[in-house]
């Protein structure tokens, strides 16, 4: 089974998220803030993480530039998925390495059918 960690401080958007994709037999674990999310993604190695923006601490932009330059994790697949929607945002999340980019809330079918694509489960 494939791992996705969904780092995110709604506890709504979690939820919503984690119902999408468990309906694909994902494994689905959460984190609430940046720091917990990398310790997650050190421990855990997913083979995708979503990613949003605005969290305590640390912020995703930072959380992304972390996760893209440390070497057991670089590899991994980065998607935002942010309610900043403003071309700055998207480009600086790019610039922090992120592969993709999806403005919430996501369209169910659209985010699910992503993460088919980004895990090779097509």
């Amino acid at each position: 089974m494939k791992r996705v960690l969904l780092i995110e401080d709604s506890v709504a958007d979690t939820a919503i998220v984690k119902d999408i994709l468990r309906r694909d037999d994902l494994i689905v674990e959460s984190a609430v803030d940046g720091e917990e999310g990398l310790n997650k993604a050190r421990s855990a190695r997913p083979d995708l993480i979503l990613l949003d923006l605005i969290l305590p601490g640390i912020d995703g932009y930072e959380v992304c530039r972390r996760i893209k330059n440390e070497e057991s994790l670089c590899d991994t697949v980065v998607v935002v998925l942010s309610v900043r929607d403003t071309v700055e945002d998207i480009t600086r999340a790019f610039q922090a390495g992120a592969d993709d980019y999806i403005i919430k809330p996501p369209w169910p079918e659209l985010l699910a059918r992503k993460i088919k694509l980004y895990l090779g489960l097509h």
